[in-house]
């Protein structure tokens, strides 16, 4: 253990742990045996998970799609064989922390049909390059050399960047791995293919293969398929973990440094794994999606090494049963390499695309010792690849200041282990950052939510007081309606009332007329009755006349009078009531 210082150095940092890659760089690529039941996870590839279009009972046929990528950093699942889909259900999987995916699960009918509308594209090399990507989008084709990101991305470019050089990784850096070395050895036409098509897509034209020096048969191999090819060459570097790293490999080979939170393509420069490049004449020249891989099972503890070629889904007691099953003394099983894999907790967890290794470790080979207090001897900062503060940064992730941990460029932390391999207090550095990126993306995801909740409720909050204001606006015409109608049935009713009122005056004068009448009729009654009878009264009889016929008189006129006055009033009223 410690910091290799006395090997050429092409980046900064790195270690050089025990490569243990004699134990299965000579087992040629063999296939797996088909198994009876494949658990098929639905999230195989950084960014969102596939939503399934598949459901229990379905008969599915090889290369099909049952997962549909659910957002445009996705990828599509395929069935790996022809059977059943028996269940779509949660099933462990290889997370660190032993949780549960959502995975198709199929009954293998051992037919192994392919889908008969899966064809490749006539004369790719003419083709327009959006249509390489388009298949190769379709195919589910992800970095096979741990990060999963959907390789068609990585072919498109951001308007304003350009891609000068294609990298081929071959470098493959970790311990025991070694199915990347025989792919180059035993598939070199293929991998050709490959580099030839994504240059194509890409429309590049210069290629270098990096691959350390410790696998001369592959470096032999590629520089023998690329002697007459130009623009294609192989360099040979030295043996460095982790210069499989995309930066720390286009540093090695190209001296050029990615800025901190920049891409690769900002220095002109695209990486794809070799495995990734395999893939890809795969998916071009014949259609096939991506639906297995080699995977290297390896380690002190199992008792047959093997490279084999398996479908995703696949158990891993599956591989294990094929390679002799473990030792005695296996002490734990790791998917992938040993300085970035996880440790498995279950067996029946599956192989997906970012499987490239299962090693059986014995006690000698995981180091599993009792973490002690750091003492603040600096060897992680000088084994770090990407320059940071190790101590630092776990330090605020295990105090849980987050803020403070990104500060100090957390997220710049690729993961490799090296500050963990070289620290004498057996501190799991990566684990830290690990939890620290963990809980930091789960707060931010939490404050997104809320802040769309917020949002809904401010849409919601204006979307009421609309309906409010709707509602007392329709209500306020309603009551003027309703008012204007209820005048309108006023002014009808009066009417008449006034008409009625000054027949009622008429009346009144037309009666108080006939009294008037009759009274005068009764004193000529009279005046004819005393004419009749003689003047007998004499004076007094005169001066009683001349008084009755005063009086009579003046009765006539207070009668005339009181006719005029209801007559005036009448018509007064009469006149209020039109107005």
């Amino acid at each position: 253990m410690g910091i290799a210082s006395k090997i050429r150095r092409l980046f900064h940092g790195g270690v050089h742990p025990p490569e243990y890659k004699d134990l299965s760089e000579n087992c040629g690529i063999e296939a797996m045996p088909m198994p009876e039941r494949l658990f098929v996870p639905l999230h195989q590839h950084i960014g969102a998970p596939c939503d399934p279009c598949v459901s229990v009972g379905d008969k599915v046929l090889k290369g099909q799609v049952i997962g549909k990528p659910a957002g445009f950093v996705s990828s599509p699942v395929h069935a790996p064989t022809s059977g059943t889909i028996v269940d779509i259900k949660e099933h462990t999987v290889g997370h660190p922390s032993g949780l549960t995916m959502l995975c198709a699960i199929i009954d293998t009918d051992g037919a192994d049909t392919w889908l008969d509308t899966l064809k490749g594209i006539d004369d790719p090399m003419n083709a327009e390059p959006s249509s390489l990507r388009d298949q190769i989008r379709n195919a589910g084709i992800v970095g096979l050399g741990g990060a999963t990101f959907p390789t068609f991305i990585k072919l498109s470019p951001p308007k304003g960047k350009v891609a000068e050089l294609l990298l081929i990784n071959g470098v493959e850096c970790e311990p025991y791995l070694t199915c990347d070395a025989r792919l180059m050895e035993e598939q070199t036409e293929r991998v050709i293919d490959g580099i030839h098509l994504t240059l194509h897509a890409l429309q590049t034209k210069k290629c270098i293969i990096g691959i350390e020096n410790n696998k001369p048969r592959a470096i032999e191999a590629m520089q023998k398929a690329v002697a007459d090819e130009p623009n294609i060459t192989v360099q040979a570097l030295p043996v460095m973990y982790p210069q499989g790293g995309e930066k720390q490999l286009i540093e090695a080979v190209t001296k050029k440094q990615v800025p901190s939170g920049g891409l690769p393509v900002d220095v002109g420069v695209i990486v794809h794994n070799v495995a990734t490049i395999a893939a890809i004449s795969d998916a071009i020249r014949d259609g096939k999606p991506l639906i297995n891989r080699l995977v290297t099972v390896s380690g002190l503890g199992i008792n047959r090494p093997a490279n084999v070629d398996a479908l995703f889904g696949t158990p891993v007691q599956s591989l294990i049963d094929h390679c002799g099953g473990l030792k005695q003394e296996t002490k734990r099983v790791v998917m992938g390499g040993p300085m970035m894999g996880v440790t498995l907790h279950y067996m029946e967890a599956p192989v997906t695309k970012g499987t490239s290794g299962l090693l059986a470790m014995t006690a000698k080979e995981a180091h599993e010792e009792q973490e002690r207090p750091c003492i603040r001897c600096g060897s992680c900062l000088q084994a770090c690849p990407v320059s940071l503060m190790p101590t630092e940064m776990a330090w605020f992730s295990r105090t849980e200041q987050f803020d403070m941990a990104k500060d100090y460029n957390l997220y710049d932390c690729i993961e490799c282990g090296s500050c963990a391999y070289v620290c004498p207090s057996n501190i799991p550095l990566v684990h830290y950052f690990r939890f620290a990126k963990l809980s930091i993306g789960a707060a931010e995801r939490e404050a997104r939510q809320a802040e769309i909740s917020k949002k809904r409720t401010k849409i919601k909050d204006a979307r009421v007081v609309k309906e409010q204001e709707a509602r007392a606006a329709k209500k306020a015409a309603m009551k003027a309606k309703m008012a204007a109608k209820r005048k309108a049935s006023a002014s009808a009713t009066k009417k008449p009332a006034a008409t009625d009122s000054t027949a009622a005056g008429d009346d009144k004068a037309a009666k108080a007329a006939r009294a008037a009448k009759a009274a005068q009729a009764a004193k000529a009654a009279r005046a004819k009755k005393a004419a009749a009878s003689g003047d007998a009264g004499g004076d007094d009889d005169k001066a009683a006349k001349a008084a009755r016929a005063a009086k009579a008189a003046k009765a006539a006129r207070a009668a005339k009078a009181a006719k005029a006055a209801r007559a005036a009033k009448a018509a007064k009223a009469a006149t209020e009531q039109s107005e």
